[in-house]
């Protein structure tokens, strides 16, 4: 099969709209991936940087709680703190909106998939609610500026980020013989996840060839990197483990600075022929099939190694592939994926959904994003969202997007679309016979509407 322009918008994308020409050749998604962020400049999020005073007046205000000396300094403390924390979830709700309608407005869907699977791919999640709200800033900061460049930058970028450290817990990470365990003692010790992650999810995989020596070698030689609320990333010399240290066989820290050997070990991660293996199966695996080609994985991960994990030497031999255009739409959308795919065919104004207010959102969005097993920025762990189509093949889960498939067209658009018109709008000219009839012959719009966004066609990519 050659290049299919709608099953480019559906397996590439986020679904067809009336609204949006689908792209028209390879060369046009690939253009839309390195070209200018147009979705981030019409739906902003701010940096985290931009967060920096608010955090440190976060933090400020409880030492300041536990140093009040009497109960009317405590109460006005305490409300200074909790109208900050509002603030937050208004920020956090805001920036689910705004990625949302990057993605349901984007004439470029493809740069915003790869947005999301990066992301994904190193999960972030907030540990408070202040944290919970900058989940999207980290995305904006770290991934969508690496998306068409090489692995290795992305792959700096997310593990120097503040929310990484964070998540992680690298902030509590201090070498043994440090000059900060030295000063206070032997009580503070070595944290391994951000080292672990690295490995086992981020570059080489679940069955990459290191042990835990390995990962203990690279936890030391991670000391060091830090976060401070007033000025972001932060190298700490005082926790950093002195000497070198060995990871996969190569030594570290012997003659240069320790932050320039961290770097240098995450180069040679990225460009490690397993983890070329691993990125390439984990791409075909999420735009083509849950079982993914051996052949085509060869064949990226090739291209990887040619040139030093280049992505959009990647992307253009995924889009290239026979198998990327004739595998069937057999992949289970995810429910976030679901909701925006028919956000897209509904053509949802920008405004309207823009304009939900806080109720609405929980009714039309992350409410039913909970029932449906993917609450918005909260995986379980940090290997991201499952692939697996049985997972959210569950009663509950099917029956959750029936629900919204229901209710959400009317509340949205105040009216349902005439069926018949949206089995196209959703599907293409070319929709399954079937799905057009039953649509048409449904009893009222609303169902109608429900039966195509239910059609095993339109859950599919």
């Amino acid at each position: 099969m050659a290049f299919d322009p709608i099953r480019a918008e559906i397996r590439f994308g986020y679904g067809l709209s009336p609204e949006i020409s689908p792209p028209s050749s390879v060369a046009e998604m690939l253009s839309g991936v390195s070209g200018p962020d147009k979705m981030a400049d019409a739906f902003p999020v701010e940096s985290m940087q931009f967060f920096s005073g608010k955090l440190t007046q976060q933090v400020e205000l409880a030492r300041a709680l536990r140093k009040a000396k009497t109960e009317e300094e405590s109460f006005e403390i305490t409300e200074t703190s909790k109208e900050l924390r509002r603030e937050f979830h208004v920020y956090r709700r805001e920036f689910m909106a705004q990625s949302i309608l990057r993605r349901t407005h984007s004439a470029t869907a493809f740069r915003e998939r790869l947005a999301a699977f990066w992301s994904d791919h190193f999960t972030v999640v907030g540990k408070n609610s202040f944290y919970k709200a900058l989940v999207d800033t980290y995305s904006e900061d770290a991934i969508r500026p690496n998306l068409s460049g090489r692995f290795e930058d992305m792959l700096i970028a997310v593990v120097t980020h503040p929310m990484m450290l964070l998540y992680l817990d690298q902030r509590q990470s201090v070498g043994p013989n440090s000059q900060l365990a030295e000063k206070r003692g032997k009580g503070r010790g070595l944290n391994e996840n951000l080292a672990r992650e690295v490995l086992e999810l981020h570059t080489l995989g679940v069955e990459g060839p290191y042990s835990q020596t390995d990962v203990r070698e690279l936890a030391e030689l991670f000391t060091g990197l830090d976060y401070r609320q007033d000025k972001g990333f932060h190298f700490a010399r005082g926790k950093t483990e002195p000497g070198p240290e060995t990871v996969l066989g190569k030594v570290y820290g012997q003659e240069k600075g320790r932050l320039e050997d961290i770097l240098a070990v995450l180069r040679d991660l990225a460009r490690h022929p397993v983890t070329a293996q691993h990125i390439s199966s984990k791409l075909v695996m999420h735009f083509v099939s849950d079982d993914p080609d051996p052949a085509l994985v060869d064949r990226l991960t090739a291209v990887y190694l040619d040139t030093d994990g280049d992505l959009s030497a990647l992307y253009a031999t995924l889009l290239e592939a026979p198998q990327a255009w004739d595998a069937p739409l057999a992949n289970m959308k995810p429910p976030q994926d679901f909701i925006i795919s028919s956000l897209r065919a509904l053509a949802v104004p920008a405004e309207t959904f823009a304009g939900l207010n806080a109720r609405d959102m929980r009714r039309l969005v992350t409410a039913p994003l909970q029932k449906m097993g993917q609450p918005w920025n909260e995986p379980l762990g940090p290997d991201g969202w499952p692939e697996e189509d049985g997972v959210w093949i569950s009663p509950q889960g099917m029956a959750a997007r029936l629900q919204w498939a229901m209710f959400a067209p009317g509340a949205l658009l105040g009216v349902e679309p005439d069926p018949r018109e949206f089995v196209v709008n959703a599907l293409g000219a070319d929709a399954p016979a079937d799905i057009t009839f039953a649509a048409g012959a449904a009893e009222n719009r609303r169902e109608g509407v429900a039966v195509v966004l239910m059609s095993p066609t339109f859950q599919r990519r």
